[in-house]
């Protein structure tokens, strides 16, 4: 079982990795014509969305991390 401390640390942070979560998909519809255009113009504007869909990995895996850290479920060692 993690201390308490422990546990509300990590809430802490789920609730930034959530935060930040939210707002990554805000900003994803709120310019998605922008994305799209820049994204259509070939060469080496295709790196856009694969840097989009990576930082929307790291970013959900973290808040993920910590919210299952803050329920005190850990993997099995």
């Amino acid at each position: 079982m993690a201390a308490p401390s422990e546990s509300s640390n990590s809430l802490i942070k789920a609730l930034s990795w959530g935060s930040l979560s939210i707002a990554l998909y805000f900003l994803l519809f709120f310019y998605e014509k922008e994305i799209l255009e820049l994204s259509a113009k070939g060469h080496w504007y295709f790196v856009f969305p694969i840097v989009i869909a990576f930082t929307f990995s790291v970013v959900h895996g973290n808040f993920t991390g910590e919210f299952w850290r803050s329920l005190g479920i850990r993997a099995k060692r």
